[in-house]
Formats: structure tokens, sequence, C-alpha cells
């Protein structure tokens, strides 16, 4: 038993430590809440001038779009969708992996989430507001958005259509919006009160005063705050899954070759949090590397995330030769041409770089040396959402571009608004972003403390992480 009991112990050290730097409640407190109450760096501002003037691009194209109709788009007879909805999908799926984290992983109680969760549902909050521009201004008539909601329309007797999958997908979005604002609004409240309480300016104690909704800390707060967030976890957590299933009814309930099929569901949501996660981990390499938070996220949150987007470009994969396998069993001859061309016609180019980036690529996280190489963990996370970008694109434009006559074949070809449109939903993402890293604390303190706690209970090592190559 002795011996059992010294080898626990040598594994316990040698665990990668989920906060390095053996730092105290208070170093925590100070490292995260001097972020925002530090003076404004200057890289902070040339980040927002050049964020924020995308943005503004977005804003000029949205208005040229709204003014002068869809037909400024590059979409055509037959590709009715392309860009548009490429893009809306793309961004969806952005979103997913903030909840996946902060919910599916909390109620899992994997304590390797806490460093990096708020800021991943800050994440999905941005991407869904870019996501939800695209369906809104491809409706031709945004000032009429309206109509998709359940709210009957006096003057046309108008209702909707809920047997659409194209009206499901707005429940579930704005569901899926409004939870994870609230899940990430309830975790913010200790750490508002916090700034509160350090707050030096009039107008900081009371604009943290009100957010913080009086929090005190006390036991009867703690124990209400607990209970609500398990219970937004537990709704958070099917939304997960639901969200991008019902974006993937939209292609699967059709009868369009390419779309008619039972493996959407599934692969939409790993393909979600695929690309997810890497946008996580670009955002998390960028972060711990300006802000210096090196031991708040350390190599093993890292690590884990790649090995989630390992085990989900193996998903994707799969989900790639399932289809090819299906189109063949079933003996469907459109099918079949379908999945063909999709690789070997006009647009196989995409195709290509499609497989590449999202199932040849990440098996590099196989081996080890690559998950503690930074650049090399930046540039899987960066081709990774190309790559995912691609699918989308090549689902919906190679299913379109060959209808069943030659004379219905076409070729898209994106304008320069089509392509202005989709840089500035970046700009907006990233000016968010910002502008949340400079006012809100990045990281869960309340969250992180308890990680410290257990990890000095439990006697790890937390001392300064072996240099990598790369870090």
């Amino acid at each position: 038993m002795a011996e059992i009991a010294l080898l626990e112990s040598e594994q316990l050290e040698v665990s990668p430590p989920l906060i390095a730097g053996d730092p105290t409640y208070h170093d925590l407190t100070n490292q995260v809440s001097e972020i925002t109450e530090a003076k404004t760096p200057r890289r902070w501002y040339v980040a927002i001038a050049v964020s924020s003037s995308v943005a503004l691009m977005l804003l000029g194209m949205l208005t040229y779009q709204i003014t002068t109709g869809v037909g400024v788009w590059g979409n055509n007879n037959p590709v009715f969708w392309a860009w548009d909805i490429t893009n809306f999908v793309f961004w969806i799926g952005i979103g997913h992996a903030g909840t996946l984290i902060s919910a599916i992983l909390f109620l899992l109680r994997q304590k390797w989430r806490t460093s990096i969760n708020r800021s991943a549902e800050a994440m999905t909050l941005f991407a869904v507001a870019c996501a939800g521009i695209f369906p809104l201004i491809h409706t031709g008539r945004p000032w009429r958005a309206y109509w998709m909601f359940a709210v009957p329309n006096t003057d046309l007797h108008m209702w909707q259509n809920f047997r659409s999958p194209l009206i499901w997908d707005v429940f579930a979005v704005c569901t899926y919006a409004t939870v994870s604002a609230m899940f990430w609004y309830v975790g913010l409240v200790p750490d508002l009160a916090t700034l509160r309480d350090r707050a030096k300016s009039r107008i900081r104690q009371v604009t943290f005063g009100i957010l913080s909704l009086g929090w005190r800390g006390s036991a009867r707060h703690w124990r209400h705050y607990e209970k609500a967030y398990l219970i937004l976890a537990g709704i958070s957590t099917p939304l997960v899954l639901s969200v991008h299933t019902i974006v993937s009814f939209d292609f699967a309930t059709s009868v369009m070759p390419g779309w008619h099929t039972t493996i959407f569901p599934p692969y939409f949501v790993a393909g979600a949090i695929f690309s997810g996660f890497a946008m996580v981990m670009t955002l998390m390499i960028v972060a711990r590397w300006l802000l210096h938070l090196e031991n708040l996220i350390t190599m093993k949150h890292l690590d884990n995330m790649a090995k989630v987007i390992l085990a989900t470009g193996s998903i994707v994969g799969c989900a790639y030769m399932t289809e090819f396998f299906v189109a063949w069993y079933s003996g469907n001859l459109y099918e079949r041409f379908t999945f063909l061309n999709r690789y070997f016609g006009p647009y196989a180019w995409a195709a290509w770089i499609m497989f590449s980036c999202n199932v040849i690529v990440p098996q590099l996280f196989w081996f080890k040396k690559l998950r503690s190489c930074l650049p090399v963990m930046f540039a899987i996370s960066i081709t990774t959402n190309i790559g995912m970008w691609f699918e989308r694109f090549v689902i919906i434009v190679t299913s379109l571009h060959r209808s069943y006559l030659p004379s219905s074949w076409g070729y898209f070809h994106p304008t320069i608004i089509d392509i202005l449109t989709f840089v500035g939903t970046f700009g907006l993402f990233f000016t968010l972003f910002l502008l949340f890293a400079r006012f809100l604390p990045m990281v869960a303190l309340s969250e992180v403390k308890g990680v410290l706690a257990d990890q000095k209970h439990r006697g790890v090592r937390v001392a300064e992480p072996l240099e990598v190559a790369g870090d």
C-alpha cells in the first residue's frame, strides 16, 4: 500500500499544472483585474482601430445591399445559396465551443475549462451576432424580419410555416443566443463585484455596482449562484446538440442529392465543435502572449484543446468517407454523381482544400511534441477554420451548381460585395472581443481560485512550466 501511495504521489507531482507559478489568491485577483484597470496599452488602440475599420466596412456593405438588393451578390441560377448561407453556418459553428466548454465540461467537472470558459462564452455571443447578419440580409427585406417570429400579421393574416426547418433555425439560434448570454452573465457576477470593490473612480463603482446585482459573496449568494449556474448549464447542454442539428435540417430535409442524408446532424455538430475549439485555441494563444497569461492558460489547456480538435477532426473525416460509401451503396446515380463531381469536378480545388485542412493536417496532433509547439498549434487552428469554411462552401455550392439538366448548370463567382461582407464580419467579431477583453475579466476568477485551492490541497507541483519549442 505504501508503494501505491508513493507512486500516486509521484504521478501527482509530474502532472502538468492547470495554474503555474504558485500564485496566491491575491496574485490571481490582481493579475486578472489589472487587465481592465491598467492604462490602456497602445497596441490595444492599434488593434481596435484596425478591427473597427473593418467593421465599419461591413456596415457600409450592409447598407449598400439593403438599399440595392441581394442582386449585388454572386448568387445565380442554380446557385441560389452561396456565400451568404456558407458564412451563416460557419459562424454558428464557431459559436459552439463556448457553450460546450462552459456547460458540458462544467457538468462533467472538467477543471481545465476554468481558464478559458469566459472567453469562449463571449466568443459564442459574438459569433452568433455575426451569423445572424447573413440570413437576415438574404431574406431581401430585413425590415420585415419580425414576420419570422410567432407574431400574427394583422394586415396580411400571415403565419409562419412551422414545418420549415428555416423557421426552426430562427427559434433555435435565438434561444441559443439568449441562454448563452444568460449563462455568460451569471458567471460574470462574482467577478464584476470584485471589480466594483477595487474600483477607484465613481463611474466604475456605479457601473460595476449595477452590473454585479448587489453581490456580497455571502453563503446565501453563493448558494443561489451555484444553483442558477447549474440550471443554466443543464439547459445549455441540449442546445449544443440541437442548434447545429437544426441548422443541418436546412439541408437534410430537402430532396437535393448531396444534402438528403441522415448523417448531417451528427456530422454538423462534430464539425461545429471542431471549428469552435480551433477558434478558441487561436484566441487563447494570442491572449496568452499579449496579456502574459502563461500561468493561467497553460500548455495543459492547449494540449487538451488540441486533443479535442484531433478527435472531432477524425469524426469529420469519418463522415466524409461515410458520405461516399452511402452514395455508392445506395445505387442512386444522382447521389453518386454529386459526390464524384464534388471531388473531381469544377470545384475539386475547394473539396481537396477542405479535406486536407480538416482531415490530414489535424492528424499532426497525434504527436506530443507538436501539441507542445505554439507556432504549430496556432497554424493548425487557423487551417482548421479555413477548412471548415470550405466544407460549408463545398456542401452548398457543389450540390447546387449542376442540376439534373445540363442547361441548368452554372458556376458561382463571388462578387467584391460577397468578399468584403464576409471580411467585415471578422472586423465585427474582433472588435467585440477586444472590447470584452479590455473592460471585463476574461478569466473566471472565482472558478480559477477553486482550481488553485484543489491543486494546493492535492499537492500538485505548480512550478513554472518547462520551456517548449516555440513557447
